[in-house]
């Protein structure tokens, strides 16, 4: 039996779910449940005792809500936080704040309690918690961009599409390129791994610190215009077209790809065949592969593509896969790369 690695302290105020949690945890040879608190102050005194390496914290609690409480814990003692959240619209928007203010991850609370539905829930957990351990922190403080001034130059851009993946830490890389681009850019398409009550409120988080407009691409499909960043929704891929001279994006309720859906293969994959070299592709965070065929696809028609580097990802997963198959032609630090994305559409 392998030794047990990583110590977590479960934050919960449900007995019912901490007994769950600790089990499905504890199950794992890699992870020892160290201790669990009710609330965030019975918290604080076991993280100074216990030492945990990752907490897995509830959002809503008695006392100081879990956001509250990571907001103090990343100020004071910043470590590996798993949020565990309710898929509701208050709890999506909840989730994204702590995503915002540090935390690696999150995992929903289970819905119900069929034996199929629980295992995949039970390796959801372990995989999270896991890949929290081990995660890097820095990597996932947000700091604000300076927004990059484009004043007296013209857009002279060789692209018609920017496409932008990630995962894990994605919310917020995603957010620090946006937030510093201009108003008028390329038309810009992201995919997120994100579960589909939480796509919507991710899209408008996004609008509210960007220039740009940023929305869910909630019908069958949209053309595609400058100036404008769509968001694939939670539950539907995200395919580029090109009909008629012009580019539209639509959603596809196909199977998940690599247990994605969406999933940024799916997308890169469409833009190397609607808009080949007229294209670039971003690689952010996250844990997996998902993207990296998909950009050696979009390099071999002839696009830029750019993978996030290893030392500001919070996982370095899956730009490190399109590292290794040599799909990225830049490997760049998160505050590069909006810097980059202008010189390159201003010319």
């Amino acid at each position: 039996m392998g030794k047990k690695v990583h110590k977590v302290l479960i934050v919960d105020d449900s007995a019912v779910f901490r007994a769950l949690l600790s089990e499905i945890i504890d199950s794992d040879p890699q992870l020892e449940v160290v201790g669990v608190a009710v609330d965030p102050y019975e918290a604080r005194e076991k993280i100074k005792k216990l030492k945990p390496d990752v907490i897995t914290l509830d959002i809503e609690m008695p006392k100081m809500d879990g956001v509250q409480f990571l907001k103090n814990l990343m100020r004071l003692h910043p470590m590996p936080v798993v949020m565990i959240s309710t898929l509701t619209q208050h709890g999506a928007e909840a989730t994204l704040a702590a995503l915002d203010i540090g935390a690696v991850d999150y995992f929903p609370k289970p819905t119900e309690n069929v034996a199929s539905e629980m295992s995949n829930y039970r390796q959801l957990v372990v995989e999270k918690v896991k890949m929290a351990a081990t995660a890097n922190i820095a990597g996932a403080v947000h700091r604000s961009p300076k927004e990059i001034s484009v004043t007296g130059r013209q857009l002279n851009s060789p692209y018609d599409i920017i496409a932008i993946g990630a995962s894990t830490g994605g919310t917020e890389a995603i957010r620090n390129v946006l937030e510093a681009l201009p108003e008028l850019m390329p038309p810009i398409v992201i995919t997120q791994h994100i579960k589909a009550v939480f796509s919507k409120s991710f899209a408008e988080r996004l609008h509210r610190v960007s220039k740009l407009h940023v929305e869910e691409l909630s019908t069958d499909q949209a053309p595609l215009i400058n100036g404008r960043v769509y968001v694939a929704p939670g539950d539907f891929h995200m395919k580029i077209e090109k009909r008629g001279g012009r580019y539209y994006c639509t959603r596809c309720d196909s199977e998940p790809v690599q247990r994605h859906k969406p999933s940024v293969d799916v997308m890169f994959s469409s833009v190397a065949q609607a808009a080949g070299e007229k294209a670039m592709a971003i690689l952010l965070t996250g844990m997996g592969r998902d993207g990296a065929q998909g950009m050696l696809e979009m390099r071999q028609a002839g696009a830029t593509t750019v993978a996030q580097d290893e030392n500001t990802s919070v996982v370095w997963g899956m730009p490190r896969v399109a590292v290794e198959l040599e799909a990225a032609q830049q490997v760049l630090p998160l505050e590069k790369i909006a810097t980059y994305l202008v010189g390159k559409v201003y010319g």
